[in-house]
């Protein structure tokens, strides 16, 4: 990939070999990135949101994956090269698909207009699809966009990372009686995700209310609908992450 050259000058500049990641993450700053590619001539190359984007095991360069390293962002403008397991794999799901008869009593034409993330999860959550899977009739849309987060911090492994105001996005969180639910969508099928989608907008609203947290990861294949519902055994552990239940639903609009 482009960017295995730039994290190479990086690397040398910086003598990030030289450094013992089973004892800590090392710290890396926005301008530190900017100086050490500042020579590159393509925008992929030196450009440090690009650079820094790493959200599946293969967009990490090659000195990443020799490693064993990831990528977390702690504050704006730097970020922690930390030794682990960054990612949660996504599996299949190969049951028999559900048949859902949409809530709504009319067909949405406007739905159809487009192939979104953002869409997609609109009608399934008019169609009352979220709310049936987890069994939740409550639920109503009362977060999306772009949020910086309180401070808190976590372990990976044995290394300590303290995060503060890191802009977060959720593509939609619900709220209901008991519950505030916050989901990751996709519209094409993704193998694995970096856990920071999941685990980052779950300390955050962890601080912010006293309901439980609960994730969903969202995906449209086709006509299929796939969810899976993660939680985490210990909110301070990073790699705790577990999957809870899954399935797939083909919803039945009205006049199909």
């Amino acid at each position: 990939m482009a960017n295995n050259a730039s994290w190479k000058k990086i690397f040398d500049n910086y003598k990030i070999n030289e450094h013992n990641f089973d004892k800590s993450s090392f710290k890396l700053s926005a301008q530190q990135i900017k100086i050490a590619c500042q020579d590159f001539k393509k925008t992929a190359q030196k450009e440090v949101r690009i650079l820094c984007k790493q959200d599946s095991r293969n967009n990490r360069p090659q000195v990443f994956i020799e490693k064993g390293l990831f990528l977390l962002p702690v504050k704006n403008g730097f970020y922690n090269i930390v030794k682990g397991e960054g990612y949660v794999d996504i599996p299949d799901i190969i049951t028999e698909p559900e048949k859902y008869n949409s809530k709504l009593d009319f067909k949405l034409d406007t739905s159809e207009i487009g192939n979104s993330e953002m869409q997609h999860l609109d009608f399934a959550y008019a169609s009352s699809l979220i709310r049936t899977f987890l069994n939740d009739d409550s639920l109503v849309l009362t977060i999306r966009g772009r949020k910086y987060t309180p401070k808190f911090s976590f372990y990976v492994g044995n290394n300590l990372v303290e995060v503060e105001s890191v802009q977060t996005e959720v593509d939609a969180g619900y709220e209901g009686k008991d519950k505030v639910v916050l989901v990751e969508a996709k519209n094409s099928k993704t193998n694995n995700t970096i856990i920071r989608q999941l685990f980052y907008p779950y300390k955050q609203w962890k601080q912010f209310t006293e309901k439980d947290v609960y994730l969903i990861f969202f995906e449209k294949r086709d006509r299929m609908y796939y969810l899976w519902q993660y939680g985490f055994k210990n909110e301070n552990d990073y790699n705790s992450i577990e999957l809870i239940k899954s399935k797939r639903y083909s919803i039945e609009s009205p006049n199909d």
